[in-house]
């Protein structure tokens, strides 16, 4: 009888070493994918609540009609950021709200539903977690533009650059880092404050543009597209 005892203690404690070793194992995984996400969430809900929330949007995602940018989209992408970004000197307010909304355009033109702010930045996690701090910041930043200094806008255009950039290549198979490096074509911009001569009025098939032309800016006082007077900048 002691025997019986001993055997069924012991496969009781392989059975819960198992298990916490695959708890601990997936924890890690998490932690790995996600990042600050994860550890963010986790100091949100708890621990167990975050890895459920986490798994829940990786089958929400898996479920999207999440797909590939042709070669011209991207080509067409890059060169209206570099449109975006060369209004900063004289814009800064304008040009970080362009540049949001290009991301949000690339990600629609992805298969991502970009109509509710929240559930974008949740099914963008699932492949972009390692962005999204920077960009949450970017977007508060974009939200308050009229009272933001160029110093908080500048690093609001970094952080939407490096978010675009992401979106731009195809999406990591789970569990990869991305890899855009070969699918994105190197911007000629190196800066965000070097001025840039006129250029003719560049047009595009991409839905950024049409976007950019809607956006209500508060900072330079422009709507529909149309710019007023520059505001005077804090920096």
């Amino acid at each position: 009888m002691a025997v019986i005892v001993l055997v069924i203690v012991l496969v009781v404690l392989a059975a819960a070493a198992m298990l916490a070793g695959t708890l601990v194992l997936r924890r890690r995984a998490l932690r790995h994918r996600f990042g600050a996400e994860y550890d963010q969430l986790v100091r949100d809900v708890g621990q167990r609540q975050a890895q459920a929330e986490l798994a829940e949007r990786q089958r929400r995602v898996a479920q999207l009609n999440i797909r590939p940018l042709s070669p011209e989209r991207r080509a067409g992408y890059d060169r209206e950021w570099i449109s975006a970004q060369e209004q900063f000197v004289d814009s800064p307010a304008r040009s970080v709200a362009a540049a949001a909304a290009l991301v949000q355009a690339v990600a629609a033109d992805r298969g991502y539903p970009a109509d509710d702010d929240n559930q974008l930045l949740d099914d963008l996690s699932v492949y972009h977690a390692k962005q999204l701090e920077g960009y949450r910041r970017a977007r508060q930043a974009t939200e308050r533009a009229d009272a933001a200094s160029t110093e908080e806008l500048r690093a609001a255009l970094l952080a939407h650059r490096a978010l675009f950039r992401d979106l731009l290549g195809p999406e990591p198979a789970a569990g990869k880092k991305a890899d855009t490096t070969a699918t994105v074509p190197p911007s000629p911009i190196t800066t965000v404050i070097t001025p840039s001569t006129p250029s003719a009025p560049r047009t595009s098939s991409t839905p950024a543009a049409a976007i950019a032309r809607t956006l209500h800016v508060r900072g330079d006082k422009t709507v529909a597209g149309t710019p007023a007077a520059p505001a005077a900048r804090k920096e």
